[in-house]
């Protein structure tokens, strides 16, 4: 995909992968998410913007099952978040979720490989399994050379790579990205968001994207735009 390119819109799916139906969230007397609604299909890609404290990380969170949402539904494929216990959302969250942070969160005391590895390991992918597709996707986002250095060794670009072929490595059915690009530099953080767009539609992965940055929502299929803990706008690439 080269850059500024707007995507190609996803192939139509009779059902949406991730249902969010009026989701809110309170912390003490304030309101952080409010009756918040959407829908992602598999294979698309879509960004969530909005200023500070709007409650994007919150939605993000609530979405990764690792908060809870005080009212409405959240539907990942056939699993409602809201009634899965704290045992469920950690399974569901291994097996069906992938996220990317903006500090990569790598395992220092793991390779750039075992990284990769690890979310195949704790669903227990045999492990011929496991160095295969590991290497593949070492291969795919350009690091095979790099396969046993240590997060320590690799530059920033490097290791978000690595973040990115870790939260696929599993194949999740929902990548979760909290500002993917927003500790790189400008050319790192471009060649990282041309590698989301091409492994998302490649593996059929639904994208939700936090970003402050219209350049990285620019490899998104639709914007959701939100204000005080609402979606206040929602535009399309196409």
């Amino acid at each position: 995909m080269q850059s500024g390119k707007i995507p190609s819109a996803p192939a139509p799916t009779a059902l949406p992968i991730l249902r969010v139906q009026r989701v809110s969230k309170n912390y003490a007397t304030r309101c952080v998410l409010n009756e918040v609604s959407f829908t992602l299909a598999a294979g698309e890609r879509v960004a969530l913007v909005g200023p500070s404290g709007c409650g994007k990380t919150t939605l993000l969170n609530c979405l990764g099952g690792v908060d809870r949402a005080d009212s409405g539904s959240i539907l990942l494929q056939d699993a409602a978040l809201e009634k899965l216990s704290s045992d469920q959302l950690a399974a569901l969250r291994r097996k069906r979720i992938g996220t990317i942070f903006q500090f990569f969160h790598l395992l220092p005391t793991l390779t750039a490989f075992e990284n990769v590895e690890l979310p195949m390991q704790l669903l227990n992918f045999p492990p011929r399994e496991r160095r295969v597709r590991g290497m593949e996707l070492l291969e795919r986002v350009k690091l095979t050379a790099r396969a046993d250095a240590f997060p320590g060794q690799l530059s920033g670009g490097e290791m978000q790579r690595v973040a990115i072929a870790r939260a696929l490595a599993h194949k999740p059915a929902l990548l979760l990205a909290d500002e993917p690009t927003g500790n790189l530099d400008s050319v790192n953080g471009e060649n990282i968001l041309d590698l989301l767009a091409e492994l998302s539609t490649e593996l059929n992965t639904a994208m939700l994207m936090v970003t402050h940055s219209a350049d990285a929502a620019r490899i998104c299929h639709r914007t959701l735009h939100m204000r005080d803990g609402i979606i206040v706008k929602e535009t399309s690439a196409a």
